[in-house]
């Protein structure tokens, strides 16, 4: 074009430009979680202009945590509107809460906001409207909002304390199970037995399950990671028909059930509806447990990260509507 300015509304967003060619501005967001952090730069349409990925940066687990969001950070504070940042840990230390704040001043010198990781994501699984988020990966806990605003948190103690229905809790269950049933203080269930040895290579010879179960315990170099990720093989164990799988299942969804209920109570409303995230609730068979004893859920409308991409939105005073909902939560899909 001769005046060399942008063709489609599409390649000015991409530019950093409006329609008319002046510069516009974006937002960013981060999910720091224990296990991965993820830093969003998101357009006033929607769209994501950058994402970056690092390891975890929960203050309680990574002494480097400030050294991770910096990283994330490094080149992005230009042309911000506003930031939203989900922590984890934060709201559980006033230390930690005090060093967090201190960090993002620093780290972006426009408006921003400060929340846990968990009450990001029931934000963006609610569009910002009450209910309860079950969030089981290898940890377990419940967030909830009340339609006036006011939040709980139930569980989330980790592995020592509770971390019910979690998917360490879970392996942890399985193998117990399976000890038993190897010595004989369990009814023996060989399609559970036999499943279970087959997915690790186990000779056939069951008399050698018992040291392979010790081998495989000790070659282990991140224990409570590899005990959690047991629950998709429960999980396919029980959609094949084993029951032996079934019942953990059930056990872990009664366990999980509990945190919505304690929620709902704590913020006085019995009938807020509910939503899930994690990896341990990908499980159709353990959401279908959930749905018998707390009615169905309802779909989180956007991960995690998209509650922290809405209050940042919020806070640079945009337009929040179906189209920016849908523009951000394909973007998501393709980069989460």
């Amino acid at each position: 074009m001769p005046d060399g300015r942008p063709r489609t509304l599409m390649d000015a967003f991409n530019r950093g430009e409006d329609e008319t060619g002046v510069q516009t501005k974006d937002i960013i967001a981060i999910d720091g979680g224990g296990t991965k952090t993820l830093l969003l730069r998101v357009a006033s349409d929607g769209s994501v202009v950058t994402a970056r990925r690092a390891g975890g940066s929960n203050p309680f687990d990574v002494p480097d945590w400030r050294k991770v969001i910096a990283g994330l950070m490094e080149g992005q504070q230009s042309q911000l509107a506003a930031a939203a940042f989900g922590m984890a840990g934060f709201g559980e230390s006033e230390r930690l809460n005090a060093e967090l704040a201190a960090a993002y001043r620093q780290l972006c010198p426009v408006q921003h906001s400060l929340h846990n990781d968990a009450d990001m994501a029931c934000r963006g699984a609610f569009m910002n409207r009450a209910g309860v988020l079950l969030l089981s990966g290898t940890g377990s806990m419940a967030w909830g909002m009340a339609a006036d605003g006011q939040t709980t948190r139930i569980g989330g103690w980790g592995s020592l304390f509770g971390d019910e229905g979690s998917g360490y809790w879970i392996g942890r269950l399985a193998l117990s199970i399976l000890s038993q049933m190897i010595d004989g203080r369990h009814e023996r269930r060989d399609d559970f037995l036999i499943r279970f040895a087959a997915a690790r290579r186990w000779p056939e010879d069951s008399t050698l399950w018992a040291s392979s179960l010790y081998e495989w315990y000790a070659s282990l170099t991140e224990q409570r990671p590899a005990v959690a990720a047991l629950t998709a093989e429960i999980s396919r164990f029980a959609e094949q028909g084993c029951e032996t799988s079934r019942d953990i299942l059930r056990h872990a969804a009664e366990a999980l059930s509990r945190h919505v209920v304690a929620a709902r109570h704590a913020l006085g409303a019995s009938d807020l509806p509910w939503s899930y995230g994690g990896g341990t609730l990908r499980s159709p068979i353990l959401r279908e447990n959930l749905s018998q004893l707390l009615g169905a859920p309802l779909v989180p409308r956007l991960p995690p990260i998209g509650g922290a991409v809405l209050v940042a939105a919020q806070l640079a005073g945009w337009h929040i509507d179906e189209g920016f909902v849908d523009t951000l939560s394909l973007a998501l899909e393709r980069q989460i």
